[in-house]
């Protein structure tokens, strides 16, 4: 080994604590990095890939069978921006009640052999690996002849291979054996039959549909993708376009998940590297600092100004490279779940962390040290031998003396004085000490704001504000649109024959009944009903919630974005999403298209809405009277008046519910998310690490001072100061830097979450109301900016205690 290497082996050996914080800090900083990098790459690349793969569809576009001709639809292929075209696919539009053993239904407990699932688009095609938009199979094969389906992988309850699937509601009650499970990465249908299937899963009085695929010549923007749609449009019969989808909204969709983890993310990979450099700086510098006379004995021996300053480099690298070699590691074991979750929704197998985020992590993490640590120890370099030789390593005598004078003058106990005034005598120290409080705040201060916005957004995506809930023993969106509810039909009834396909099923009781017994509980406060229904909105894809209400809905939990509440019947409220995927805006109108019935509705707000990808409309019962008169309330939501005694007041009202055939519960349906816990267990874990790192950067200042101080101390344990003193001295040192830092670093901390949460909600395509954002209260700020002052002391107490526990001897013995 070299003499160099010698001289760094050395100076990692000596200096544990500036070892072991260097180590930890960039185990944390790599760690964050590796998180965001791959985060940032997963919210895009699977579904990239899948894309591309299976050579998706720029633009599917939707048209009406009774003003276009096959033929005429395949002529659009020649439009102005089209590179290629498949199609025309028959489409259908149906309901499927599936057989589920041992699944019941009743309320009175009795079994009824299956449930009803989600409308879904079903496409006649014959093939599906050619032409544009190639259907993975995942399971099973593809459909061969007439009585077979394959089933979009995750679209369904429950979706298996044999499973037979029945269309009660069709003429003839066709029934269809699921084959295969598929994906399709432009999304263009929920399952696929043989095209000589379609006429069997069309009801009479209704026309076919048909749907063509396009890839365009550039389809990068949204701009670019209308253009295409235009062309189309005008390629085809006026009024044959009936809807159309765009790839970036199949995209946008399919990234909101894991691109809701990034802005976080990236924030505290930002503290994290911005902590690394100041730290690191701090330890070299004080290194150098408390090192003077050896750099001088360096150079008396030979040692080059360059040699010194590798020498010090070298002694930050070492730690540096085996913190970042365990942030590698910590960095890839916590990206695992994320990513899991991110390739079940894609079907692309394992996906795992780019070689490159790794090399860019560890090759920024180490250049940033390296930098760091040349610019910290270049001082060394420039020392002068006889200098060096000459300097100790305790301050000049001028500083801090107007501090100690005043601070003598101070009502305190004398060790508590010189504690309080010794920041001044090292100015620069106590900065960098007071810096990496201010981080370590920041960061807590942002995971208490993130976590509380987290709670406000759950609440309001529960839309449960109510006391007793009446007629569902869940969430309402707990269960499927289209799911049969609780109190559904008996088996022996007549099955969807009366109604349309993809309306909801209706409750056996009698509403009027359950609305007199509401109403003649007393402690019955307000009330409202829900009731619940599919539709169609041209420009948009699939078919759509709408949510009815009889009475007054807006105390029931849902938090306005914008705009207001609805008053009345044609009013509605919709979430972001819809105004996304609609291009409208509050004040617009829409039509709904409620089972052959048009229905207009304006727009008066914007709502916080997370349910069925955003994709819901909240209106006024009366809204739907013309299209679905016999439209039946399925639960209703209760306030109970002050001073009632809620479990009681449920006792009482099932008295009376239970005859008829529902039950009331009191308190609020729970409402968790994974992602919601997944993203509160990174910020803890990613918070305590920071926290932690903060600490280190002030106990190696601390251990730094006490260590260049300890002849100090020596003559203090000689004059009588007791152990208690020294370690009172060497906390209240420390003081006034957790207090400035705690009081800077609130701020900055909640400025840091008033940017980062709409970035996350824009993130997932959602605007968030004020009510998530602003949720710091005063006495919350108090606490976190007291917790400044927490770190600082919990980084002094190990030095603390080791120079109480220091004999006097030998402190007086020390250099």
């Amino acid at each position: 080994m070299s003499v160099l290497g010698r001289v760094v082996r050395s100076g990692v050996g000596r200096r544990r604590v500036q070892t072991l914080v260097i180590g930890l800090t960039m185990t944390m900083a790599v760690t964050a990095a590796v998180l965001g990098g791959s985060l940032l790459v997963a919210s895009s690349a699977p579904f990239d890939h899948a894309f591309a793969r299976e050579h998706g569809a720029h633009l599917s576009v939707q048209f009406d069978a009774r003003r276009a001709t096959a033929a005429r639809l395949s002529a659009s292929a020649d439009a102005s921006g089209v590179a290629e075209a498949s199609g025309p696919y028959g489409t259908a539009t149906v309901t499927p009640h599936t057989d589920i053993e041992g699944m019941g239904g009743g309320m009175d407990g009795g079994m009824d052999g299956g449930i009803d699932g989600m409308p879904m688009t079903v496409v006649g095609r014959a093939e599906p690996h050619t032409g544009v938009d190639r259907i993975a199979l995942t399971e099973g094969r593809w459909a061969e002849r007439p009585g077979e389906i394959v089933i979009s992988d995750g679209s369904q309850p429950f979706p298996s291979l044999g499973r037979r699937l029945t269309f009660p509601a069709l003429p003839g009650g066709p029934t269809l054996k699921v084959v295969g499970l598929a994906r399709s990465a432009s999304r263009t249908g929920d399952a696929w039959v043989v095209p000589d299937q379609i006429a069997a899963l069309t009801p009479h009085g209704r026309g076919a549909g048909y749907e063509m695929l396009y890839r365009l010549t550039t389809a990068d923007t949204a701009a670019r993708v209308a253009a295409g749609r235009r062309a189309v449009t005008a390629a085809v019969p006026a009024g044959a376009v009936s809807g159309a989808q765009s790839w970036l909204t199949v995209k946008k969709a399919a990234d909101r998940e894991t691109a809701l983890f990034v802005p976080f993310l990236l924030a505290f990979g930002v503290l994290g590297l911005v902590m690394s450099v100041l730290i690191v700086g701090n330890v070299v510098a004080g290194t150098v600092g408390a090192g003077l006379r050896r750099i001088g004995i360096l150079k008396a021996i030979g040692f080059t100004p360059h040699q010194v300053v590798r020498a010090y480099v070298g002694q930050a690298l070492v730690p540096a490279a085996i913190g970042t070699a365990l942030g590698v590691v910590a960095g890839h074991l916590a990206t695992v779940p994320v990513l899991s979750e991110t390739a079940n929704v894609y079907g692309t197998g394992g996906l795992a962390v780019a070689p490159w985020v790794d090399i860019a992590a560890v090759a920024g993490a180490l250049g940033l040290v390296a930098v760091t640590a040349w610019a910290a120890a270049w001082r060394a370099g420039r020392l002068r031998t006889v200098d060096a030789l000459a300097v100790g390593r305790t301050p000049s005598p001028g500083r801090g003396r107007r501090a100690g004078r005043v601070s003598a003058l101070l009502p305190f106990p004398r060790p508590v004085g010189l504690g309080l005034a010794r920041p001044f005598a090292r100015p620069a120290r106590s900065a960098a000490m007071g810096a990496a409080v201010v981080f370590g705040t920041v960061a807590v201060t942002f995971a208490v704001g993130l976590s509380s916005s987290l709670a406000e957004v759950m609440e309001a995506r529960a839309h449960d504000a109510a006391d007793v809930t009446v007629g569902v023993s869940g969430p309402r969106n707990s269960v499927a649109p289209g799911a049969k509810s609780q109190g559904g039909e008996s088996p022996g009834a007549k099955p969807q024959g009366a109604k349309a396909p993809g309306a909801a099923e209706r409750t056996a009781a009698d509403p009027a009944a359950i609305t007199r017994a509401i109403d003649a509980q007393p402690g019955t406060g307000k009330y409202y009903g829900i009731a619940t229904t599919q539709a169609t909105v041209p420009g948009a894809a699939g078919v759509i919630s709408v949510v009815a209400f009889t009475g007054d809905a807006s105390w029931g939990g849902y938090d306005m974005v914008s705009g207001r509440w609805i008053e009345g019947p044609g009013e509605a409220v919709v979430p972001t999403p819809f105004l996304t995927a609609t291009d409208t805006r509050v004040g617009d109108t829409v039509t709904l298209n409620d089972h052959g019935t048009a229905v207009t509705v304006r727009i008066v707000g914007e709502v916080l809405d997370t349910h069925h990808q955003g994709m819901e409309v909240f209106t006024d019962r009366a809204t739907l009277a013309a299209a679905e008169p016999d439209l039946q309330v399925e639960s209703h939501h209760i306030a109970v008046k002050a001073g009632t005694d809620v479990a009681a007041y449920t006792d009482r009202l099932n008295t009376v519910l239970r005859p008829l055939g529902v039950t009331a519960e009191n308190g609020r349906v729970g409402n968790d998310s994974g992602t919601v816990a997944v993203l509160n267990s990174l910020t803890a874990v990613l918070t305590l690490m920071l926290v932690a790192v903060a600490g280190l950067g002030v106990l190696n200042g601390v251990v730094l001072d006490t260590r260049e101080r300890v002849r100090d101390l020596g003559i203090h344990k000689a004059l009588g100061m007791t152990p208690r003193q020294i370690v009172a001295m060497v906390v209240t040192s420390v003081v006034m830097t957790g207090l400035v830092g705690g009081a800077v670093g609130v701020p900055l901390g909640v400025a840091l979450h008033g940017w980062i949460m709409p970035a996350m909600g824009h993130s997932a395509g959602l605007n968030l109301p004020e009510s998530v954002i602003a949720v710091y209260r005063t006495p919350e700020l108090v606490l976190l900016a007291l917790g400044g002052l927490l770190i600082a002391v919990l980084g002094a107490l190990l030095p603390a205690g080791w120079a109480a526990r220091t004999r006097s001897a030998v402190a007086l013995r020390t250099e």
